[in-house]
């Protein structure tokens, strides 16, 4: 970096500074994610298998553990310049109020319609499955980021869209679910009686406010019992944590430009999507041998898949219509508590997180729901943006790390995500105003519950 050059407030690259190919992290991995299983076979997926569920060049991504850079279609280019790149922001009043020596950033991926990350692989499945010649997809959505994002990315490519929602935040969130309708889309909440694993969870769980995996067992059912669907994920898929790698590869441009190196990188964790793209151009020069990071995942403590999980096989959905993928896992019939971060709500974590966590390239934390908002306010009142419950999770441990910074004097780089904007959590934000939010931690007993429920096969014991 030039003497005394200043960094700006944010920083923007220009549009031929942005990627024109997703970075692959598995390429770089010596320990590859575990491949997803067949739960009849206990044999890995092939092909032929995940064709009736997925789009075709979407597989192929899925099963790509060897080229490490993939070439984003020109189409989906173009989409991107309308919302990227995204700004990569010194949290300069943020660092002001805290009194801190450490240096604060944040990556900003609120700056579209959809309010957060999700619209960067939802326009890449859409694009997909036009070019297959679909009629439409099938999903679900916890908080609804993921699911306005596909309803805007099929409104763009004419598709039809059916969405499964949480039933808690298609409660909590109508306005979210309003935004979906009005780009074209078909929202039910879940678990519904309109499929037949949705009316099966309904009996053995009833009145239950759903989880990630309830909603994703309903869309599969509904892609794979219609002609011309497929079913797209959020999160969890590796195809979609390579679509999401343009927020690590626009942040580490960014940094570069101007001679920045964090230190440590933080991201909240659900299924893993919005960490995985952002620390992964990083990882990659760790994997590789050419630098070290801190990294942190932060889940909530509600739903803590890799600080009290277990490390082994499991279903992805509730209703057990998925492949086996290995990762950290609270077992796929725990349902967690009703808590705001919707969107981490899942019973386990990307296959890729889950074995550099395993291999000790990252840590993980989880936080109670009240200090997540109370760090939520904080940010709020003195960088100017809103954020999103699940984005609030990086930004407690950011002022944690930036508050031990003050005690000790260090003056450490802190790069963390901010995923998306809360306007349309104002419930949530309500209810921490008015003194009524809650944490909920589940004891040993409840997770016990779920592990008893891990499928049990040579070689996959807890």
């Amino acid at each position: 970096m030039a003497a005394n050059k200043e960094i700006p407030y944010k920083i923007y690259l220009e549009e031929s500074e942005m990627p024109r190919q997703w970075y692959n992290v598995r390429a770089d991995m010596k320990n590859k994610p575990a491949p997803l299983l067949n739960p009849e076979t206990l044999k890995p997926m092939t092909f032929d298998e995940l064709r009736p569920v997925f789009c075709d060049e979407l597989v192929k991504q899925e099963l790509d553990d060897t080229d490490a850079y993939i070439d984003i279609p020109e189409e989906i280019q173009k989409f991107y310049k309308m919302y990227r790149p995204s700004p990569l922001v010194r949290a300069y009043c943020l660092e002001e109020k805290l009194q801190t020596p450490a240096k604060i950033y944040y990556k900003f991926e609120g700056n579209n319609t959809s309010g957060s990350h999700k619209l960067n692989s939802a326009i890449a499945q859409a694009y997909y499955a036009k070019q297959q010649g679909l009629k439409g997809v099938t999903t679900e959505t916890g908080a609804g980021q993921w699911g306005t994002a596909l309803s805007m990315a099929c409104s763009y490519f004419g598709l039809d869209c059916q969405v499964y929602m949480v039933k808690v935040s298609y409660e909590q969130k109508p306005f979210r679910r309003e935004v979906m309708r009005t780009y074209g889309a078909k929202v039910t909440p879940s678990p519904s009686d309109t499929t037949a694993v949705g009316r099966k969870i309904l009996a053995e769980h009833p009145g239950t406010g759903g989880s990630l995996g309830c909603a994703i067992s309903e869309a599969v059912e509904a892609a794979t019992s219609q002609e011309g669907y497929r079913y797209v994920l959020g999160s969890v898929l590796s195809q979609v944590l390579l679509h999401q790698t343009v927020i690590g590869l626009e942040t580490k441009t960014a940094m570069d430009k101007y001679g920045i190196v964090p230190d440590m990188i933080i991201g909240c964790a659900g299924g893993g999507s919005n960490l995985g793209g952002l620390i992964s151009p990083f990882v990659g020069e760790m994997l590789r041998g050419e630098r070290n990071y801190d990294i942190i995942a932060v889940e909530p403590a509600s739903c803590p898949s890799l600080t009290r999980g277990k490390f082994v096989y499991d279903f992805c959905d509730t209703g057990h219509v998925c492949p086996l993928a290995k990762m950290y896992t609270l077992g796929s019939e725990f349902i967690p508590s009703p808590n705001h971060a919707g969107g981490l709500r899942y019973h386990g974590m990307s296959s890729i997180l889950s074995q550099l966590y395993h291999d000790g390239y990252m840590t993980a934390r989880s936080v109670e729901q009240t200090a997540v908002f109370e760090a939520a306010e904080q940010f709020a009142r003195v960088e100017g943006i809103l954020p999103a419950p699940e984005s609030s999770h990086a930004i407690r441990v950011a002022i944690d790390e930036a508050l031990k910074c003050k005690e000790t004097g260090e003056e450490k780089t802190i790069l963390f995500g901010l995923t998306g904007t809360g306007y349309f959590d104002m419930v949530a934000y309500e209810k921490y105003n008015n003194g009524q939010m809650t944490d909920y931690i589940p004891t040993d007993a409840d997770l016990q519950a779920g592990f008893d429920r891990i499928p049990k096969f040579p070689g996959n014991e807890i």
